[in-house]
C-alpha cells in the first residue's frame, strides 16, 4: 500500500496556490510493489527501475454492447474500461459520466479496442456511445450504467489510455528506464523526466495554429520531432512517469482564458503534487512542462496562458 502523504520538510516545499497543473510485457501488478519508498535523495541510493509497465486487456469476462460496439468492463477494478466500435459510421463519440456527474467526451477509433480511465474513482458510472447523424448531431447507439470499485485509487493514472498511450516498445518507455537508472528515488526520477522534457521539446506554434478537434498525442513522434503543443508535453511526461509506476494525471483545463493541458504527479512523501514546487538549492519551480520549457514566454502565452489562475476541468 502507498504511504499516507507526509510533510517532506528541508528538501521540498509545496505552496498551495492553485496551479493548472496494447502492449506492455507482463500482467498488471500492484502499483506499489516496485516503488522505492525512500524519502531521502542520497546519491548512493538507486531507484528500483521497473522493467515492465501495466497492460490494459479486453479479457471478455464482462462485456456490454450490441452488434456495433463492445464495452469490455472486465477490469473496472483496475480503473479502466475498453471500447471497440465495429459499426459503419465514420464519426463516433464516447461519453463517460463519472460519479460526480462530470461527463468526459472522446472520439472513438473504428475497429479496435481503446482504453479509457475511470478517473472519477469509486462509484456509479454511465457510458454512452454515439454515432454521427448529420451536421453536428449525434444519436445514441448504446448506453450502460455500472458501478466501479477500484482496488487501487492510483491505477487509473498508471495504465496507458487514449490520451497517454505507450507500449513496451516505445522509445519513451525505454528512455524512461534509463532516466530511472540514474535516479536515487521517485522524487529524483520525476525531476529527471521533467528536465528532459522541458530541455528537449520546443513549442510547435505551427501545430498550435492548425490543430483540429480530436487531435491525439503520439509521444514517440514528439520525441523524434522534438516539438509539440501542451497536450504533447503533458502526454509525454505522463507516459514516462506512468511507465515507471509513478501515478500521473494528464490534466486539462484553463490557464487564464487559454485551454491548456499539464500534469499532476503523486509522490509517497507528499501526495498529489499539482501546485507550484520549489526545491531547496535547485531550480525546478513548475509542474507545467509547457511553461517550463525553453520557449519565449511571449511566443506561447497566447496559446497556453501565463500560468496564472489555472482551473481543472478533466483528469485523464
Amino acid at each position: 500500500m502507498r504511504k499516507k502523504p507526509l510533510l517532506y520538510s528541508a528538501f521540498l516545499m509545496i505552496f498551495f496556490t492553485l496551479l493548472l497543473s496494447v502492449g506492455c510485457t507482463g500482467n498488471a501488478k500492484d502499483s506499489s510493489s516496485s516503488k522505492n519508498k525512500s524519502s531521502k535523495n542520497h546519491t548512493d541510493e538507486k531507484r528500483a527501475t521497473s522493467q515492465e509497465c501495466l497492460l490494459p486487456v479486453a479479457s471478455g469476462v464482462t462485456v456490454y454492447g450490441n452488434s456495433s460496439v463492445s464495452i469490455d468492463a472486465s477490469n473496472i477494478s483496475e480503473g479502466y474500461v475498453m471500447v471497440c466500435y465495429q459499426g459503419d459510421v465514420d464519426k463516433v463519440k464516447l461519453q463517460i459520466t463519472t460519479p460526480d456527474k462530470t461527463t468526459y467526451t472522446y472520439n472513438l477509433a473504428i475497429g479496435k479496442y481503446e482504453t479509457f480511465p475511470l478517473s472519477g474513482g469509486n462509484g456509479n458510472y454511465q457510458i454512452t456511445v454515439l454515432e454521427h447523424a448529420y451536421d453536428d448531431k449525434y444519436s445514441i447507439l448504446f448506453t450502460q450504467d455500472f458501478t466501479a470499485t477500484i482496488t487501487d485509487e492510483f491505477k487509473p493514472f498508471l495504465y496507458p489510455n487514449q490520451y497517454v498511450w505507450f507500449t513496451e516498445d516505445y522509445q519513451a518507455v525505454s528512455y524512461a528506464r534509463s532516466l530511472s537508472d540514474e535516479s536515487s528515488n521517485d522524487l529524483d526520477y520525476v525531476e529527471h523526466v521533467y528536465h528532459y522534457v522541458i530541455e528537449n521539446i520546443d513549442y510547435d506554434e505551427d501545430l498550435a495554429e492548425t490543430v483540429t478537434t480530436g487531435y491525439l498525442p503520439n509521444i514517440d513522434n514528439t520525441m523524434k520531432s522534438k516539438k509539440g503543443i501542451c497536450f504533447d508535453y503533458a502526454s509525454l511526461m505522463a507516459a514516462m512517469l506512468r511507465s515507471q509506476n509513478v501515478p500521473t494525471k494528464l490534466v486539462v483545463g484553463y490557464s487564464g482564458d487559454a485551454y491548456h493541458a499539464w500534469i499532476s504527479v503523486y509522490l509517497d512523501e507528499i501526495g498529489w503534487v499539482d501546485n507550484i514546487i520549489q526545491f531547496d538549492g535547485k531550480s525546478w519551480s513548475l509542474m507545467d512542462p509547457t511553461l517550463g520549457a525553453n520557449n519565449s514566454g511571449s511566443s506561447v502565452k497566447k496559446y497556453i496562458g501565463d500560468g496564472k489562475n489555472y482551473t481543472v476541468k478533466y483528469s485523464y
